[in-house]
């Protein structure tokens, strides 16, 4: 006779694609209902890759059929593909859903921290994520995902990124000389932007997230016009020095038709790694003006923890090397936000930020 916890027994054995996990443990079992001889299973994918759906429904039939002669309904909730923003047309990687633009007004505020952090809570959630070290003046996301003095492999015209915590990494500084500066200008950004863009093999992606240089340049320009890029978050800190750079990234979004995921205000607070108390040194809730300006919003305040610098420096990020610390929680809780935001986006174009008049501060 079957029953509920055999069929959940099952479902655990079908993995989900890409991923070591079932599709049970990443949640996306939302509903199992028997009716007589009719069993119906609802899932909720963060994928509209058909493909994926395909495979789901293949290996469920499958692992279901041992159970006996059922009649078996299979619905499956997916997001709408991905619509046009910043590129007018233009997309050199049309097998990746989402393209995330990660960028600060000004360096040292976290950013390739964040983005880091940002795209491992995504691939723990469940989906196909991609790394792109964009920022070609300090190409720091190979120290940080632990692949430094790892060379990609070649495949004839192609490159095929390196694999790192779940999540396929690329990044200019995997591609030169340790230590190599790289001293160029206006044309020769452009190039190299689009370059990688074409030349690595990312395969099918529900996301893909790029360490920006700072500032507001041409690698932004490169990347606007190359890809439909889905939405873009701005990285500060509480200082108002920050936020006054911050105003420039989040009028470039605006300029470029990149709708505006939200905010992350990093080194908000420090925990006390003895006692885990928090405290406000260098301010905290600054942003939040600023959000209301752009019709947005704070996606989530990083304090400064040690285990953040830690895990940076040693290749495990925080939330590979602490996945339970209050830090790694704010940093799922802010992945959970942007895929909302992504969804929201897709599907209805999102929060119109071109129309707004930003107030300075």
């Amino acid at each position: 006779m079957i029953n509920i916890t055999k069929v959940q027994e099952k479902l655990k054995e079908v993995l989900y694609p890409s991923f070591h996990k079932s599709i049970v443990e990443f949640d996306f079992v939302k509903d199992i209902e028997i009716v007589d001889n009719k069993l119906s299973i609802t899932l909720d994918i963060p994928s509209s890759d058909p493909k994926v759906e395909e495979q789901l429904r293949s290996e469920i039939s499958k692992r279901i059929s041992f159970l006996g002669d059922i009649n078996l309904d299979i619905t499956i909730i997916k997001p709408k593909l991905p619509r046009e923003t910043s590129s007018h047309g233009k997309n050199l990687l049309p097998n990746i859903q989402n393209f995330v633009m990660v960028s600060s007004g000004k360096g040292g505020v976290g950013k390739s921290t964040t983005t880091v952090n940002l795209a491992i809570a995504l691939a723990q959630q469940g989906k196909r994520v991609g790394l792109l070290d964009a920022d070609i003046y300090g190409p720091n996301i190979p120290r940080m995902m632990g692949i430094e003095g790892q060379e990609p492999i070649f495949l004839g015209k192609t490159i095929k990124p390196i694999l790192a915590h779940n999540i396929k990494v690329m990044s200019i500084g995997s591609l030169i000389a340790r230590g190599a500066s790289l001293i160029w200008k206006g044309a020769m950004v452009t190039q190299a932007i689009e370059q990688m863009l074409e030349d690595i093999d990312w395969g099918s992606l529900d996301v893909l997230l790029f360490d920006m240089p700072p500032g507001t340049g041409d690698a932004q320009l490169a990347l606007a016009q190359s890809l439909p890029v889905t939405s873009g978050v701005c990285v500060t800190t509480p200082q108002k020095v920050a936020l006054d750079d911050t105003i420039r990234s989040m009028d470039m979004f605006t300029q470029l038709h990149i709708p505006i995921a939200g905010i992350v205000e990093n080194m908000s607070g420090f925990i006390c790694p003895d006692s885990g108390k928090e405290y406000d040194i260098f301010g905290k809730g600054t942003t939040q003006p600023l959000a209301d300006a752009y019709s947005t919003e704070v996606l989530g305040e990083i304090p400064i923890e040690p285990a953040i610098r830690e895990g940076g420096d040693s290749g495990l990020p925080i939330t590979v090397l602490a996945p339970n610390c209050e830090t790694s929680k704010r940093y799922q809780d802010i992945a959970t936000k942007l895929w909302d935001k992504l969804i929201e986006v897709n599907e209805d174009g999102g929060v119109d930020n071109q129309s707004i008049q930003p107030t300075i501060f």
